[in-house]
C-alpha cells in the first residue's frame, strides 16, 4: 500500500529518501487517547513494503487535551534506523512492516 503524496514529507536517512505521513486527524481511539499514535514510512522512489510505527504517545490532536509530543524528523529517522536493524526492506514487495515502539504508552480512561 503506497502513501498518498499529499501531506507526507521527505526525510533523507543515511543516504536515503523516505516519505513519511502522520495521519492529521485522530482515529477515534487516537482522538480519545485510547491508543497511541502511528505514522507511516516508504521509500521515496521505489515504494514497496510500508513502514508503520506505533509511538509512545497519543495523537497530537487527541480530543481529550492529552499532553503529546510532536513526530519529529529526527524521531521518523531513528524509527526508520531501528527497522533497517530489524529487518526492514523498504523496496520488497509484501505486506506492512511493524514497529511497535508503544510500550509504556497508558491509555486515557
Amino acid at each position: 500500500m503506497a502513501l498518498v503524496r499529499k501531506g507526507s514529507r521527505r526525510i533523507v536517512v543515511d543516504g536515503t529518501a523516505y516519505r513519511w505521513r502522520l495521519r492529521r486527524r485522530p482515529t477515534y481511539c487516537q482522538g480519545l487517547a485510547w491508543s497511541p499514535c502511528t505514522f507511516a514510512v516508504e521509500h521515496a522512489d521505489t515504494p514497496g513494503m510500508t513502514l508503520l510505527v506505533t509511538t509512545t504517545q497519543p495523537h497530537p490532536s487527541n480530543w481529550i487535551g492529552r499532553e503529546a509530543q510532536p513526530v519529529l524528523p529526527s524521531g521518523v529517522a531513528a524509527a526508520v534506523r531501528l527497522a533497517m536493524r530489524e529487518g526492514w526492506t523498504p523496496t520488497a514487495p509484501g505486506s506492512a512492516f511493524r514497529l511497535d515502539q508503544s510500550a509504556g504508552f497508558t491509555p486515557s480512561s
